[in-house]
């Protein structure tokens, strides 16, 4: 009889961490310890209460020891994240928050030098979500800090060093955007030199490489095995992906849905990437290049339906059709692939059923937008809240020639850093959507509204 397994995954998102521990046998939650990752003010800048999570960590990791035999330690964090350390591994300067406006200030500068979309596949954005803006801005603000800096890890990594004394950096913290990864060459861009960071930075490692054993202080203190790995960990967004990854063959994309959506062609078509159009190139698990693209479908759901919970009947669908009732980009300005658009309705529609009906519609025809701009090919996996919207799916299956599945698999961030120590999980094959039976229709529509919307 084997002892059942259970992974501890400590999960940084912006708005919370927190410590899950994940039954190795279905990848489900099956206990969970929050705290708000807020934001400490400064001095010297907003920075995140390292301090105060790692000590949340360890109280986490002690209780849960004592009730599931934890078998690995894994890690996912959000992106555009790093921390600098001193030569004796104290931090050199509070970890700064990537939503500082502080390196604005400096956009002129950083412009000068930061590299070409072409060698990155990272868009220009503002703030800190540029990771070498973070940099270019910190090592002005405090001329002694790039010197003080003699290691610089993304952010997953800090804790797996933290857990085993191991340093490394990873491929898809280093390709989430950063500006110091060129995806192409699986190596540092131009940038680290011109950074003079170049000797700070340690080997990119893959995200499933295990860095290490519980280093044994930490075994002491949280009462765990010194035998138990710890995994080098995985930027969040590829953490959902990465089960696609291991699971599917071929080429598909996988469409993230919520607040953004964010869609990722694996083993697609060659294209060239217009930055123009909010699409990047993200770095998977396995250190693969993944072009992508996205727009904020979720903001976009909330701000056209309001306060409506109206359900879209059959006199709806026909009318639709019938009158060319179409919801035109762009809801969201300054993002997606039409980003100086105003949205519009052609016909303003009757009823608040057509309304939703436009508007899951237009979410599905962004979303195939998207999905060309990147080259997908293969079938087309929808993850989150948009993989229960029957009409988006219906949309999606009409006008996508290699078939669309819906996800019904929660498989998030724990899950997908979860199995970076699992050779043997489960993989939940997302259902296929039927085409449905107004296909022509649909097709038509899709048609005229990629007409309305051409002149570019």
């Amino acid at each position: 009889m084997t002892h059942h397994q259970f992974i501890a995954v400590i999960d940084v998102g912006k708005t919370n961490a927190k410590l899950a521990i994940v039954d190795a046998e279905n990848l489900k939650e099956v206990a969970v310890r929050t705290r708000p990752n807020t934001v400490l003010s400064g001095p010297p800048w907003p920075h995140f209460d390292l301090e105060g999570h790692w000590a949340f960590f360890l109280d986490a990791l002690t209780e849960f020891g004592q009730t599931h035999t934890i078998t690995g330690i894994s890690i996912t964090t959000h992106g555009a994240a790093v921390v600098l350390l001193d030569k004796d591994g104290a931090l050199a300067a509070p970890m700064l928050d990537y939503e500082h406006t502080g390196p604005d200030d400096r956009a002129a500068e950083y412009d000068a030098i930061r590299p070409k979309f072409s060698q990155t596949g990272s868009p220009r954005l503002p703030m800190g979500l540029n990771v070498g803006a973070q940099l270019d801005w910190q090592f002005t603000v405090d001329p002694t800090l790039r010197d003080r800096t003699a290691h610089i890890l993304t952010y997953p990594q800090y804790w797996a060093w933290r857990l085993t004394d191991v340093m490394a950096t990873e491929v898809t913290s280093l390709g989430c955007h950063t500006d110091l990864w060129n995806p192409y060459e699986g190596d540092f861009s131009s940038l680290v030199d011109t950074l003079g960071i170049s000797k700070k930075l340690p080997t990119a490692q893959k995200s499933g490489s295990i860095a290490g054993k519980l280093a044994d202080n930490i075994a002491t203190q949280t009462g765990l095995s010194s035998d138990i790995p710890v995994a080098f960990g995985i930027h969040d967004s590829n953490a959902s992906l990465y089960p696609h990854v291991i699971g599917q063959d071929g080429a598909f994309s996988v469409v993230s849905t919520g607040t953004w959506v964010i869609a990722m062609a694996v083993g697609g078509a060659q294209v060239t990437l217009d930055p123009a159009r909010d699409t990047l190139i993200n770095v998977n698990a396995l250190g693969a290049a993944v072009p992508s693209a996205r727009f904020m479908g979720g903001r976009s759901f909330e701000d056209i339906r309001g306060t409506s919970t109206a359900e879209p009947n059959a006199q709806d669908r026909m009318r639709l059709i019938a009158d060319g009732v179409m919801l035109l980009p762009s809801v969201v300005q300054g993002s997606g692939p039409y980003p100086d658009r105003m949205h519009s309705w052609t016909v303003e529609p009757e009823t608040d059923g057509a309304r939703m009906l436009g508007l899951s519609y237009y979410l599905a025809l962004m979303t195939d937008t998207c999905l060309n701009l990147i080259g997908a090919t293969g079938s087309t996996i929808i993850e989150g809240p948009f993989a229960r919207n029957a009409d988006y799916l219906d949309m999606l299956a009409a006008i996508r020639p290699d078939g669309v599945c819906a996800s019904a698999a929660s498989t998030g961030t724990s899950a997908g850093s979860a199995l970076l120590l699992l050779d043997d999980a489960p993989y939940q094959s997302p259902s296929k959507v039927t085409c449905p039976q107004d296909a022509a229709d649909l097709r038509a529509y899709a048609s005229r509204w990629r007409n309305e919307v051409k002149p570019l």
